[in-house]
């Protein structure tokens, strides 16, 4: 019999439907529920390519004793993390600051005023060694509840009062010796044998790479580079990047980069496509576009939508099996390619008969001394065996569009159409950028997430602000004075919708649902926070339209990023992308004309972070006007073109371009 998530539309949430526990959505019913029959609320939260999340629900919430025991004494309530951040993120720090870890499937117990006592991530079945089971701890705390409901709630008070804590700042002062602190401590996590940071598991944090790049362009710091450069070869050789379909794994369970944790996710493979199309416009070393454009492609093969949007992530598990898909043994290969063929594949590959993954292989470069040049015809024999693996078995698509998310990939896309000048990738990102303009009422009534659709949930303070660097991304090979319009009301909008009044911003929307506090993100993660992409857009914002709002708007958010990352200023890369306009020259184009120059087109494929341009055309005149004020009395004669520089703060007399 199915439950109440069998009326919702998130493919986690409808995953647990046939679920003998008798799972409610988060919502109204649930904690009313909870009040009246005076049961602590057991919620868990996960997501659709998380392979955890599948081994908990196998394990426990498909077991019948477990059903019972959660449907007697607990409202059990079901949360798809992505769908719904804002929930995510409290409890996530909840985890956090009860057990000192946190990840999913997350494991949260509360009492019906949603004020938690209890968090895990994930819990087996029975009890393990010194682990207690889910089975205890559901026994354990409902016994408590009935009698020692008092020590419950007092825990659950002195949680909340961690939660509502003040933050006391100090006053960091975004400079050059904040900036360096943050590169040497990026410097010093770094892996300079395996490349990335840390040790295992190992998450590629593409972040960290623009960062640094931008960075080395711009002082002149060649380890800087040297470090990127290391970490993109490495990540590319091993495991990690799917060398048969192309794209990236969520992350590294190793530090060699062998061994994927085996989900694809839309935002790891947006972020590291414009990574490595930013690495190859400096150098243009081949095998980062060739890097750039098999990730590119793996989204538009697998993960597009019918709208022209992107879904979310592709499952780690296939028939219940981890990496299954993705694996394969020689004979399969041979099979597939011929024996010769296949057996040249095999060597090349790493595949070998006694396997380098529970038997089989994860096809890689690691050992592969001559990775750089692959011999001839290599394309056409991984296009056989990725017609052949997907034959072979399913792998599932989490089928839900997140905004912020397509706000990455029409970043992704709009670059890397400009800098390989590809019009299928112009195509796909104007497609996209048409999606996220019509599929809401306008900036106000921007959703979080579409599935089946259906718009759900207010939009994040990370919808709007990818969303809107997107716009701006596009607008540099589109020129369309819409897209700078569409960037600056999403601006406008955060400030309006998110700000908490000191300088930073809410992850959730003024008019979102109330929970027991209203989360706030200052730290770049597994993927850069929204105040980070905030930071971004108000400097992108001020550079090209001169508004000097913008620019008080970044470095009042740079002051509060910087002194909550006093300590750790590697926490915020992606904000400290921003910071880098501040601390060094910056150079602002703009140029009269009917078309763009070609001269100008060579300069804004080159790798030029500190620089910015405006087109002004007959036809986009009124848009860019409206825009930026300034560019209403630029004018040229009917014989040149004209171009504006500025630079430093100083502007220059217009010159004639032909």
């Amino acid at each position: 019999m199915s439950n109440r998530l069998v009326n919702e539309t998130s493919p986690y949430l409808l995953s647990h439907a046939e679920n003998p526990v008798d799972w409610y959505p988060w919502g109204e019913e649930a904690f009313s529920k909870a009040k009246a029959e005076d049961k602590p609320v057991f919620l868990s939260i996960g997501y659709s390519s998380c392979h955890w999340c599948h081994v908990m629900a196998e394990e426990s919430f498909e077991n019948k004793k477990v059903a019972e025991i959660l449907n007697r004494f607990y409202v059990p309530v079901k949360v798809d993390r992505e769908e719904r951040p804002d929930i995510d993120s409290v409890y996530i720090e909840v985890c956090s600051a009860l057990t000192g870890s946190a990840g999913w499937p997350l494991t949260i117990v509360m009492s019906p005023d949603q004020q938690p006592f209890f968090a895990a991530t994930y819990l087996p079945r029975e009890n393990q060694g010194n682990q207690m089971g889910l089975l205890s701890v559901l026994i354990s705390l409902a016994d408590m509840w009935q009698k020692e409901k008092g020590k419950l709630l007092k825990t659950a008070g002195e949680v909340r009062q961690y939660l509502l804590r003040p933050q006391s700042l100090k006053g960091v002062h975004p400079d050059d010796e904040f900036l360096h602190k943050a590169v040497e401590q990026l410097y010093a996590s770094y892996d300079s044998e395996y490349g990335g940071f840390g040790s295992s598991p190992k998450f590629p944090s593409p972040h960290n790479l623009i960062f640094l790049m931008r960075y080395s362009k711009l002082s002149g710091d060649k380890k800087a580079r040297e470090v990127v450069e290391n970490c993109l070869r490495q990540m590319y050789r091993g495991g990690i990047f799917d060398h048969i379909g192309g794209g990236f794994c969520r992350y590294s369970t190793d530090r060699e980069w062998l061994a994927p944790h085996f989900e694809k996710t839309l935002y790891d493979n947006a972020l590291l496509a414009l990574c490595y199309t930013e690495a190859y416009q400096e150098g243009r070393l081949p095998l980062y576009k060739d890097v750039a454009e098999r990730t590119l492609d793996y989204c538009l093969r697998e993960l597009k939508s019918p709208e022209g949007a992107f879904y979310s992530s592709q499952d780690a598990d296939s028939d219940g099996v981890e990496g299954k898909y993705y694996l394969f043994t020689p004979d399969e290969v041979k099979n597939v390619l011929g024996v010769e063929k296949g057996k040249g594949f095999c060597e090349c590959y790493d595949i070998l008969d006694e396997g380098n993954f529970h038997g089989k292989n994860i096809p890689n470069l690691l050992i592969n001394q001559r990775w750089r040049i692959l011999p001839e015809g290599y394309d056409e024999l991984r296009e056989q065996l990725r017609v052949y693996r997907s034959q072979r078995c399913e792998l599932k698509t989490d089928e839900k569009i997140i905004t912020s998310w397509n706000g990455l990939m029409l970043i992704a896309l709009s670059r890397a159409a400009r800098v390989f000048n590809s019009s299928r990738y112009l195509s796909a990102a104007l497609e996209l950028k048409d999606f996220l303009l019509s599929k809401d009422c306008g900036p106000s009534a921007l959703t979080s997430c579409r599935t089946k659709g259906h718009n759900r949930y207010p939009a994040t303070l990370d919808d709007y602000a990818f969303t809107a660097l997107g716009f701006l991304e596009l607008y540099e090979i589109s020129f369309d004075g819409v897209l700078l319009n569409a960037a600056k009301i999403y601006g406008e909008e955060i400030i309006k919708q998110f700000s908490d009044g000191n300088g930073a911003y809410y992850l959730s929307s003024s008019k979102a649902e109330k929970l027991i506090k209203r989360p706030k993100e200052l730290f770049d993660g597994a993927m850069p926070c929204g105040n980070s992409a905030a930071a971004q857009l108000f400097d992108m914002l001020f550079r090209l339209s001169g508004d000097i709002r913008w620019r008080d708007a970044q470095n009042a958010l740079l002051e509060v990023l910087c002194s909550h990352s006093e300590q750790y200023p590697a926490g915020c890369p992606f904000a400290l992308c921003s910071l880098l306009s501040i601390l060094y020259p910056t150079k602002e184009l703009l140029c009269v004309a009917d078309t763009l120059p070609e001269a100008l087109e060579a300069i804004m494929g080159r790798y030029e972070p500190e620089l910015t341009l405006l087109l002004k055309t007959p036809e986009n005149a009124d848009d860019l006007a409206a825009f930026a004020p300034f560019t209403a009395d630029c004018k040229a004669d009917d014989k040149s073109a004209y171009l504006y520089i500025c630079s430093g703060g100083k502007c220059s007399l217009p010159y004639p371009l032909n």
